[in-house]
């Protein structure tokens, strides 16, 4: 071989070489690094998976991106894995993406690029080669712009690949996926936001490198629906109309496709332990039930109930009686907690990391939300759930803080509007709720219920105290207190749960000190004869309202004797006052 071929095939092998050193291997859909990665059953799934690979195959079609998004453990990686598998074994697969936030090496934005340039080489010499020209060019493309980086690696390769005669472009490996974008951090020092930064950059890349231009390439991004891709895909948003969107969560019920691998797998446990009984129809449908559209949840059932050195029988009775109270040597959920907890610890350092929360508690915050959603029950008739904008000025947030509260959470929850038009926070899962109950599951995200129950009842003491009304001279009628609509309905809240908060909140003598001495209780018998005459206040249970401030006033003689004999004389004030109320 001459110098001039040594020299050729030299700088090839460096070029290939530094590109070797900036992809993340363990991001391939066929990496050994996601051995036995989750995918869907042959049976399972076909609706979804069908609409996919109709959409990547119909090369016609206008929209070239394809977003799927889904709350977590919805099965968004499973369905990306197994497009990706049928998508190679059809000879489309360009290349694939599997981000995961808790491996360093596949959670960065930076080494997306060069990944997919990777793949795209193998495909053909001549597009290899331009990369690798490309990369001898410039060594340190590597380090410039997620923009410059398509652009350099495969804008340009691909538009030498078109200009030669010795391919047909049609039938070049035309299908990118990108697999959980959420789970993108950007780069090793940067914060919460930043991540998220990157995100929306590669999405605007995407955009303008790709879907902007002649390339044929067709591209599937799954995510949960976090700020980046959310924001993206909203009127207004970049993507809005540009994208073929598939929002998994609402669009298809997973239950029939949960049972069928439930049974198939039980089925197959019969057959290793030779007992056809050892479970049920029933038991297969409360696991379905339970999962509430999770597709992990029954991944994690099964993983739990077929660990080989164990009875499955004897699991599955675990896992259908296993209750948060129980001493927790046995985890049956503890892949699913690990889950969440990611999540919510996310979305915590995010939330308390914006200045204008500084001082809040975000997991205090969001377990008052949670309990109102679920509803708060006090006996066996009373229940209280305001809605979430109330809450939140009850909280005394500013308005729409519960949307910023469960901006990073998306994935878990969402704001909704009820029949009546009035919006609701709603869990997609119910295992969700178990984990934020059981202090087994949550650990040191876990926020007790009296601990909530205490700042709601100091946030409706509060409220009372600081309300700039002229007490001394107070209109007749409640709707025309000189107060905005938002403000006069949190002020009810405020007096209508303040007994029941009072009556289940412990270490709150402090607070109940301070309120006296603020003349709290007068200012409270100044607006009960207007809010008495309001039409449907308390439903008519005035009687019981008052019931649970002198049950309360009982329980403090002995702590705060002063606080609790002011209780009481106003009391006995409202009681024989109501009927001159009317």
């Amino acid at each position: 071989m001459d110098t001039h071929l040594t020299k050729v095939y030299s700088d090839a092998f460096a070029g290939w070489e530094l590109l070797l050193k900036n992809i993340a291997p363990n991001a391939l859909h066929d990496s050994r690094a996601r051995y036995d990665a989750p995918k869907c059953d042959e049976d399972t799934r076909v609706e979804v998976t069908g609409e996919i690979m109709d959409w990547i195959q119909d090369r016609s079609a206008p929209q070239r991106l394809l977003c799927m998004t889904g709350a977590a453990g919805a099965g968004k990686s499973a369905l990306q894995q197994t497009v990706a598998e049928r998508c190679a074994k059809s000879d489309i697969l360009g290349a694939a993406f599997f981000f995961s936030s808790v491996d360093p090496t596949r959670n960065r934005a930076s080494s997306v690029v060069g990944t997919i340039a990777y793949q795209l080489g193998l495909k053909h010499p001549l597009f290899q080669s331009s990369i690798v020209a490309a990369v001898k060019r410039d060594p340190l493309i590597f380090t410039r712009s997620i923009q410059s980086q398509m652009e350099g690696l495969i804008v340009l390769p691909f538009k030498n690949l078109r200009m030669s005669t010795v391919i047909n472009i049609d039938t070049f490996p035309y299908a990118i996926l990108i697999d959980g974008l959420d789970e993108c951090k950007g780069e090793p020092n940067d914060t919460a936001t930043q991540g998220e930064d990157r995100q929306a950059e590669l999405l605007a890349v995407i955009r303008l490198c790709i879907l902007n231009t002649d390339l044929p390439f067709r591209v599937f991004i799954s995510s949960r629906p976090e700020w980046a891709v959310r924001t993206a895909l909203e009127p207004g948003g970049h993507l809005h109309q540009v994208a073929y969107c598939i929002q998994l969560s609402d669009k298809y019920d997973a239950s029939g496709d949960m049972y069928r691998y439930l049974r198939r797998r039980f089925e197959y446990i019969s057959l290793q332990i030779s007992d056809p009984q050892w479970f049920s129809e029933d038991n297969i449908n409360t696991l379905v039930e339970a999962a509430s559209g999770q597709f992990i949840y029954v991944a994690t059932v099964y993983k739990y109930i077929s660990e080989r050195r164990a009875s499955p029988a004897e699991r599955l009775k675990i896992i259908l009686t296993w209750t948060p109270d129980e001493c927790q040597r046995t985890r049956p959920f503890e892949a699913l907690d690990r889950l969440y907890a990611i999540i919510l610890s996310t979305a915590k350092n995010a939330y308390e990391a914006v200045d204008t929360h500084h001082g809040r508690d975000f997991l205090l915050l969001f377990k008052a939300h949670h309990l109102c959603t679920t509803g708060l029950q006090f006996g066996p008739t009373i229940i209280i759930h305001p809605p979430p904008d109330l809450l939140s000025a009850l909280l005394s947030l500013e308005a729409r803080a519960e949307e910023s509260l469960i901006s990073d959470l998306r994935s878990l929850v969402t704001l909704e509007k009820d029949e009546y038009g009035r919006l609701r926070l709603r869990l997609y899962h119910k295992s969700f709720s178990d984990f934020l109950e059981a202090e087994s599951r949550a650990q040191a995200l876990f926020v007790p219920k009296s601990r909530a129950l205490t700042h709601l009842a100091k946030c409706c003491m509060r409220r009372i105290i600081e309300c700039p009304l002229d007490f001394a001279s107070l209109p007749d009628k409640w709707n025309k207190l000189p107060l905005p609509v938002l403000y006069r309905r949190s002020l009810i809240e405020a007096v209508d749960d303040l007994p029941l908060f009072l009556t289940s909140a412990p270490a709150i003598d402090d607070e109940v000190f301070c309120f006296t001495q603020n003349d709290g209780w007068q200012k409270l018998s100044n607006l009960l004869p207007l809010l008495y005459r309001s039409e449907g206040w308390l439903f008519g249970n005035f009687d019981k309202w008052i019931s649970h401030l002198a049950e309360f006033s009982h329980e403090l003689k002995t702590r705060q004797p002063e606080a609790a004999a002011t209780i009481s004389e106003f009391v006995e004030k409202w009681k024989s006052e109501k009927t001159e109320w009317r």
